[in-house]
């Protein structure tokens, strides 16, 4: 199990609560504010949470807070008073906070009466949340000892007062609330607008009910699939959307949609969307074959609320804004005055709608800078005389958008602007003019949108113009991404030119094989009697072997020692050592450093290998200590080169400043990947200072810097059985003695192994109980992960940002050994829960190549050139074809040039002869004869269709063709039989299979013309075909030979 050690945020608690008491005077006009809260499933909004929200950043039940002139006060567990410690800070304006921990031993009694001292000393008005009711044992306790008649508090409604408070949105609540409206928006079209869209189109019995709750569940549980770039968990619906029809409407938000199917004629909708618990809206009305006098009254509805909009600024008085709207209704449309809705909008935020700030009539409060207001305007009960339909006699139109109040003399900022032009709301299913659908296409042209265009023919001659809008969107795109691949490659040649001669090619030299000396004088030789009477000894500590050679004695340095071997022969035994030379395979990248001295190949030695009398071993004993010693030493010697090896590339990290003065972000019982030792062991992740560092249940650190980390990827455990942090790093570190650029620290979610054996009911309550503690525990863990994330981003301030994969973008591929699912985030292509990770950065991609793309193929193959030509190529094979336009769309949005072919290159081959010749490369075109290569093959295959279907010869061009076929044919038969008779005396004079085979293939090349097709095709320019045939590889990668 993960714990972690929240803390509230201390900055933006005293920032806030600060307002509060610099307008209790003015607003609040009371001794003490007191919030008791409980618990409750069933309220969504109401005061007493929305506050802990605000000034917490999260909702705690049964906690009992008092604001008083010169104390704060919370009540609650252990655990909750945890959490608020960190507001046990002097700040100037604000008194100092009290925390008081339950006894639920004494009902809290020593804890009630600090309270009600604290509250009595200020006074004994009291401003409270009239509205909220709540249930539990707590809340109970709070009301029956605060409340007594004994201590004759009177109380007041603070609702109002702390509403004003609020409205007002700092910084990041506009951020908020911004991010909600794109949520809302990107619903609409994506979600609902396609839904009634396909009803329509299909004449669909749906009934609203229904799509209110599939649009329910698509903003609550698949809003990853809609919503990129949004956290998942933190999108909600602010109410149950409202789909509206049929002659029925009641133009407010507490409706909910009924179980009549849609109605083809006038139909209102409602969503209204939060992130991280601020709220948005937008209402539309969508008009199917309106008419004239409905589009006149919905455009004057849009001009009634750009009149509110333009109205709503710093310092208006909200029934101001009202009356004035009301007045230009009646001055301009009378008959609509009745019709119009009750108010005109409210304030919202945390809390949907602000019932004490509402423009309405009676309304005085004034508007503010940064408050944020859903505004609404509609006419009901309006009718439809030209139609014969019951369902659409009666009609309504309602709009509504959300938006922020600016200085004085400024129009409000309309957040939600899209689908509110009549162009953009109509759905005529009559066939229209082509001088109406030429102005629609100007009018969608002035912006363009990925969303269905709602203004073209449905049904009659144009059953399916919302396919074909599709279709020539799409061609659209494709059109707007191979223009941008071209600006990509135009950039990408540049860019590498100016690279590559700025660092002058930065070609790899092999490393010379170092100059081993074992002795530099016969002084440092060891003093052993062994190497006086000429045996063999092997020096251990100096890694050296000393062997006689012509009487004398002679060293020789490890690594100069290829292998060695014993054998016997007889009554012998030998011991042969074979030593490197040039010619001899050398470790990879290594060469001798002169071929001009005299190298030893080998020496053998023998010795008698039987015992003799009186003698304890044989004298071939000391051959066969040797040889146990020298391997002995080269396995040591092994050893420490590659301990060495694997050093070169490390870095010294800096030295971990340790936070001991508070608790920093903590996540326990987690794996460490890669292990310390053979078998995992658990320990925890604790951010400090200046980095990450790790203990082990044994005490084992690794420490991870926060300046060499590259890459910071959070992967929660949806769809998965772990949830993982992951560090991809600069440079690397040293763990279990080998380079690691990839550590990871993970915490299983469940069983990963099923045991078949065991019998299964799919009733089984044990089943149910692990199902829902399952459930439980993914929850808990993603909260636990994604609140130490945050507070990481929040403590370094953006020095350390995490990741999230795109699971909506995933493929499957091969990387390395096993096929696994490839994930995008948004800066590198990632797979985190294989064992052997894959991590792929974006920025360091110079072009992607797609092989083996054919429709008659299943799969295709990925080849990642990086921008560093001395990295070797990194390959993804086996990915689906389905895959293949979505990851192109993917690539072209991350700005990385991306071709095609249908065969597999030789990319060392390849790339070696680009690094022999850089400025040659890009002096002939660079990359672009990779796309040169795709383009002549479309061009062939055009030219092919075209021939087949534009070329009629006539009756004298097929006669003298017929005429020149006979004698080509005539010729190649009496050079086929040239060819036979050579084929028959070639065999007789003695050539070689190879020379035989040469001419069987030419043989068949002259034969084959008797049953080939005639084809046509360009041939290729011969300054094209000369570039692309310098870098063929051989298969294919260059230019394709043409008849």
């Amino acid at each position: 199990m993960v714990s972690v050690l929240p803390t509230a945020n201390a900055d933006i608690f005293y920032r806030r609560i600060g307002r509060v008491y610099n307008s209790w005077d003015e607003l609040f006009k009371v001794d003490a504010i007191v919030v008791p809260v409980g618990r409750s499933a069933e309220i969504e909004y109401c005061k007493s949470l929305s506050s802990q929200e605000w000034l917490f950043g999260m909702e705690i039940p049964d906690l009992l807070m008092i604001f008083a002139k010169n104390a704060i006060v919370f009540l609650a567990a252990k655990k909750k008073i945890d959490f608020l410690k960190t507001l046990q800070i002097n700040k100037d304006g604000v008194p100092k906070v009290t925390l008081l921990v339950r006894d639920k031993d004494d009902s809290n009694k020593a804890n009630f009466e600090k309270i009600l001292s604290i509250i009595k000393s200020n006074g004994t008005n009291l401003g409270v949340f009239s509205k909220d009711k709540f249930e539990g044992e707590f809340y109970e306790e709070c009301l029956k000892n605060l409340y007594k008649p004994e201590n004759n508090f009177e109380r007041k409604d603070a609702s109002p007062a702390m509403a004003v408070i609020m409205a007002v949105k700092d910084e990041s609540e506009l951020q908020y609330i911004q991010k909600a409206c794109t949520a809302t928006e990107t619903t609409y079209s994506r979600v609902l607008l396609k839904e009634l869209t396909t009803i329509i189109d299909k004449e669909k019995k749906v009934s609203h009910g229904k799509l209110s709750a599939k649009l329910n569940d698509a903003i609550s549980k698949e809003a990853g699939r809609y919503l990129e770039g949004f956290d998942s968990r933190f999108v909600d619906t602010c109410y149950s959307p409202i789909i509206q029809s049929g002659g029925n409407y009641a133009l407010k938000f507490a409706t909910l949609s009924n179980d009549e199917d849609i109605h083809c004629g006038i139909i209102i909708s409602s969503i209204g969307v939060r992130y991280r618990r601020y709220c948005s809206n937008v209402s539309r009305t969508l008009m199917i074959d309106p008419t004239e006098e409905q589009k006149k009254n919905y455009e004057f509805l849009l001009e009634v609320l750009e009149l509110i909009i333009n109205n709503l600024y710093e310092g208006a008085v909200l029934s101001d804004i009202y009356n004035s709207a009301v007045e230009f209704v009646k001055s301009k449309r009378p008959d609509l005055v009745n019709k119009l809705t009750k108010n005109f909008g409210f304030v919202t935020g945390i809390e949907f709608r602000e019932g004490h700030m509402v423009i309405g009539p009676k309304t005085n409060v004034k508007a503010k800078k940064n408050m944020t207001f859903v505004i609404s305007a509609g006419f009901t009960d309006l009718v439809n005389k030209s139609t014969s339909d019951p369902k659409a006699k009666n009609y309504a139109l309602f709009v509504s958008d959300t938006v922020i109040v600016n200085e004085a003399g400024t129009p409000a900022n309309l957040l939600t602007q899209r689908k509110r032009k009549l162009t953009k709301t109509m759905i005529l299913l009559k066939n229209t003019d082509e001088s109406e659908e030429e102005d629609e296409e100007n009018n969608v042209a002035d912006k363009p949108d990925n969303d269905v265009i709602m203004t073209e023919s449905l049904r009659g001659g144009t059953r399916r113009r919302v396919l074909e809008d599709r279709l020539r969107q799409d061609q659209f795109n494709d059109e707007k991404r191979r223009q941008h691949q071209k600006e990509l490659l135009e950039q990408i040649n540049e860019a590498a030119r100016a690279r590559l001669s700025k660092s002058g090619g930065e070609r790899v030299e092999q490393k010379a094989k170092k100059s081993v000396v074992a002795y530099k004088s016969t002084k440092d030789f060891p003093r052993e009697n062994e190497i006086s009477d000429l045996k063999i000894f092997v020096d251990k500590r100096n890694e050296a072997v000393i062997l006689p050679v012509f009487g004398l004695p002679v060293p020789f340095h490890i690594s100069t020692i290829k292998n060695v071997s014993t054998s016997v022969e007889g009554d012998y035994l030998y011991l042969r050592i074979n030593f490197y030379f040039p010619g001899s395979t050398l470790e990879k990248g290594q060469t001798f450093p002169t071929t001009e001295a005299t190298f030893l190949k080998e020496l053998t030695y023998r010795s008698y290998a039987l015992k003799e009398q009186g003698e304890v071993n044989p004298p071939a004993q000391n051959l066969n200590d040797s040889f146990v010693a020298i391997k002995t030493v080269q396995k040591k010697y092994k050893t420490r080169i590659d301990e060495e090896k694997e050093l070169e590339g490390v870095v010294k990290q800096d030295t971990l400043m340790i936070a001991n003065n508070k608790v920093g972000p903590k996540l326990k019982d987690l794996y460490i990947r890669p292990n310390i030792y053979q078998k995992r062991i658990s320990g925890s992740l604790e951010a400090h200072v200046n980095g990450f560092r790790f203990t082990s249940i044994r005490n084992d650190k690794v420490d991870i810097l926060y300046n060499n980390i590259k890459h910071a990827i959070y992967q929660p455990c949806d769809g998965e059985m772990i949830i993982l942090i992951h560090f991809n790093l600069k440079s690397p570190i040293i763990i279990n003695k080998k380079k690691q650029f990839d550590i990871q620290f993970y915490t299983e979610v469940g069983e990963i192994t099923t045991d078949l054996g065991k019998r299964q009911h799919m009733h089984d309550r044990d089943d149910y109980a692990a199902e829902a503690a399952e459930r439980d525990l993914r929850n808990k863990l993603k909260l636990a992960f994604k609140s130490f994330c945050d507070k990481v981003e929040a403590a370094t301030k953006g020095d350390v940002q995490f990741e999230m994969p795109m699971r909506e973008l995933s493929f499957y591929g091969v990387p390395k050994k096993s096929n696994v699912l490839l994930q995008p985030t948004p800066s590198a292509l990632v797979n985190l829960t294989d064992p052997d990770p894959t991590v792929i950065t974006l920025s360091e991609i110079e072009l992607v190549h797609f092989e083996r793309v054919s429709f008659q193929l299943k799969n295709f193959d990925m080849v990642i050139v990086l921008k560093d030509y001395n990295q070797k190529e990194l390959h993804i094979s086996a990915i689906e074809m389905s895959k293949l336009e979505e990851i192109k769309n993917w690539l072209d949005r991350c700005d990385i040039k991306f071709t095609s072919g249908t065969t597999n290159l030789n990319w060392p081959a390849l790339l070696k002869r680009i690094k022999e010749d850089i400025d040659g490369f890009f002096n002939e075109g660079g990359w672009s004869f990779l796309d040169s290569d795709a383009e002549d093959e479309e061009g062939e295959e055009d030219e092919d269709e075209s021939g087949d279907d534009q070329y009629n010869p006539s009756e004298d061009e097929t006669e003298e063709e017929e005429d020149e076929d006979e004698s080509e044919l005539e010729e190649e038969e009496s050079e086929y039989e040239d060819s036979e008779g050579e084929l028959g005396s070639s065999e007789e004079s003695g050539k070689d299979w190879s020379e035989l085979e040469e001419e069987a293939a030419k043989a068949d090349r002259n034969n084959r013309f008797e049953d080939a097709p005639a084809t046509t095709g360009r041939r290729p320019n011969g300054a094209q075909a000369a570039k692309r045939k310098s870098y063929d590889d051989g298969r294919g990668g260059g230019a394709k030979k043409r008849r």
